[in-house]
């Protein structure tokens, strides 16, 4: 009988909040299908959550270098990488140097809201919508993008109080219904499973970004490598053994 094929997916927490990763995993874990196998990895550097520029920046540099980590032999190749953040920090650094698909929370659900239409985007943290609108703009989704509408609390505070999440949440849906949005993703990690708690009290779609981000590299709709072996064109000077060990010439 030939060895039973089994697909492995990395997802990364790019914060160093244990809590978050076991959010992400008690969300993700039951609706893996037989044959895929999650891996999750939390960042051993950076902010316990992001919720600025600078802590974004570090963020990327947490996400390559837990990949790095994650594909020292004897780790068998990945099928794919998603980053478990709503603002993808290392998105196209890790996409030009992994050699399988990748994706983010953020990218994920708007490839799924722009096929309902133009969207909007519910998420903790009031510093995130400059950055959101960035993210979109590079994605190719800021005209589709028509709103977003953030609380106060962040992620990682809604995380931490599901009462007030609901209330907090559930208003900030009915704010995010402007004329002419189709969905609202509920966007960030720390949101993962108020989609659907939610979504009696919303006329519209409300998409949950974890949900999202899996679902896409399960269907495998994420945008494919750009290379076929892994590695950085960079030689680093002062980083972790496995990130040095991964320099490849162009």
């Amino acid at each position: 009988m030939p060895p039973k094929l089994v697909r492995k997916y990395l997802l990364i927490n790019p914060n160093t909040s244990a809590l978050t990763t076991q959010r992400l995993e008690d969300t993700l874990r039951p609706q893996l299908p037989q044959g895929v196998e999650l891996e999750l990895r939390t960042a051993s550097f950076g902010a316990s959550y992001i919720a600025c520029e600078a802590s974004h920046a570090v963020a990327a540099h947490a996400c390559l270098d837990v990949w790095a980590q994650a594909i020292q032999p004897p780790s068998a190749p990945l099928d794919g990488v998603l980053i478990g953040c709503f603002g993808d920090p290392g998105l196209f650094a890790l996409r030009e140097s992994s050699a399988c698909p990748v994706t983010g929370l953020a990218e994920a659900s708007f490839i799924q809201a722009a096929a309902l239409g133009p969207f909007a985007i519910v998420t903790g943290g009031e510093r995130w919508k400059p950055m959101l609108e960035r993210l979109a703009q590079s994605l190719g989704y800021g005209q589709q993008l028509r709103h977003i509408e953030t609380v106060a609390p962040t992620g990682a505070a809604l995380l931490a109080d599901p009462a007030m999440a609901l209330q907090c949440l559930g208003q900030a849906c009915q704010q995010a219904m402007r004329p002419g949005v189709r969905a609202i993703i509920m966007g960030g990690a720390g949101l993962a499973g108020y989609a659907k708690l939610l979504q009696p009290h919303c006329p519209l779609p409300l998409i949950d970004s974890v949900q999202a981000g899996l679902a896409l590299l399960l269907a495998g709709k994420a945008p494919p490598a750009l290379r076929t072996a892994s590695g950085f064109m960079a030689s680093w000077a002062h980083m972790s053994p496995a990130m040095t060990g991964l320099h490849v010439k162009s």
